[in-house]
């Protein structure tokens, strides 16, 4: 894609870190790459910014299953689910203001900053965007606060159609929970930046993020039984 071109060289600071990946078989991988690189992208690329919000939940469901935490999302008016975000215009606004003002339209009563900033990475596709990714940590009654001022915003039922807790369990089934909910549609990169942000913050570990992305790609039971009738 023309990236290291397009950035130019990088000052002689010594090598780069490596940049963490997502690493979860079954989940195509996106070029990372640092805050810094990202900045020197030509004017040609476009810059999308999203915000994960979450909270340590410390609830069991059904007396018996832990919680773990609480994470935001949201219902667009596609049908598909993403974070609360837009695209930022680098010409007018740094990419935290850019995403305030965004968030501010429905999530009125947080500000994200720098320290919140997760990753950034180049998305698939025929369009040149990077997208950047933020996570702020909350606790649980100013999550439920941010999901009440949701409803009363002006997006609401028109470009967002409601808000979503992720469940971060697996049941019994080994579908119930994390299984069922990636296997709904996702926008653009945000399947991507929540199995990276659940790694890379710890919220789930590894190993049980492989098996749910694995459950996603096995047919369900009910469409095995249709095919078996058929035949």
């Amino acid at each position: 894609v023309g990236t290291m071109a397009a950035m130019g060289p990088l000052p002689a600071m010594g090598a780069l870190p490596p940049l963490p990946t997502l690493g979860v078989p079954g989940v195509p991988e996106l070029k990372p790459l640092t805050r810094y690189e990202a900045m020197r992208l030509g004017p040609g690329w476009s810059h999308s910014c999203h915000a994960m919000l979450y909270a340590p939940n410390p609830g069991m469901l059904f007396g018996r299953i832990p919680l773990r935490y609480a994470v935001l999302m949201q219902m667009r008016f596609d049908g598909l689910l993403g974070f609360p975000g837009g695209f930022v215009d680098r010409r007018y606004w740094s990419l935290e203001d850019g995403l305030n003002r965004v968030l501010g339209l429905g999530l009125g009563c947080v500000r994200l900053t720098e320290a919140d900033y997760l990753c950034s990475h180049l998305t698939e596709g025929p369009h040149r965007v990077v997208a950047h990714f933020y996570a702020r940590q909350l606790t649980l009654e100013e999550l439920h606060t941010i999901e009440i001022s949701a409803v009363h915003s002006r997006d609401h039922g028109m470009e967002v159609m409601g808000m979503v807790r992720v469940p971060l369990y697996t049941q019994k089934d080994r579908m119930g929970g994390l299984p069922n909910f990636l296997a709904n549609s996702f926008v653009g990169t945000a399947k991507f930046q929540l199995l990276f942000a659940l790694k890379i913050l710890n919220m789930v570990p590894e190993e049980k993020l492989a098996e749910a992305v694995a459950a996603t790609q096995r047919p369900k039971k009910g469409a095995l039984d249709h095919a078996g009738g058929a035949a």
